[in-house]
């Protein structure tokens, strides 16, 4: 399975965002409203940079609270890092893992047309396989 079967039915507008304009202290609020963990940056319709929990911590443990009134451009992880439709899931995971990051945008030449996270890759890899194991068992079932 690929990205872009996994994502299907979801729509770019669904996915929360901010621009490079937001400041800290509103991503933040974002974040915990929504109860998310990332939020990709956009800038003229593209994504620029991830701004996520870890960036939180590491901007309020080298700044303290004088970096909630910095800008998403200021303070976001960038370039982000970045999969196509048709990046396999297990491709994905195993980019996740290398770079040690949770999410990642899902981009259709420069724009963006999702926003993934490392647990939509785990629900369906194990969707997959138990999918694979129901087909074993029936074909086992009628040999």
């Amino acid at each position: 399975m690929d990205i872009g079967t996994m994502i299907a039915g979801r729509t770019s507008a669904e996915v929360i965002s901010c621009g490079v304009d937001t400041p800290v202290r509103d991503a933040i609020a974002i974040l915990a409203d929504r109860r998310i963990g990332a939020l990709p940056v956009m800038e003229h319709g593209r994504v620029v940079g991830i701004f996520s929990e870890r960036d939180v911590v590491y901007r309020l443990a080298n700044e303290g609270d004088a970096c909630l009134s910095r800008s998403m451009g200021e303070v976001m992880t960038s370039p982000p890092i970045t999969v196509e439709r048709r990046t396999g899931i297990l491709d994905a995971l195993a980019l996740m893992t290398r770079r040690r990051i949770r999410h990642l945008p899902v981009v259709d030449g420069e724009a963006m047309c999702g926003f993934i996270s490392i647990g939509d890759l785990v629900k369906a890899r194990l969707d997959e396989i138990q999918s694979e194991a129901e087909a074993m068992r029936e074909y086992i079932q009628t040999a």
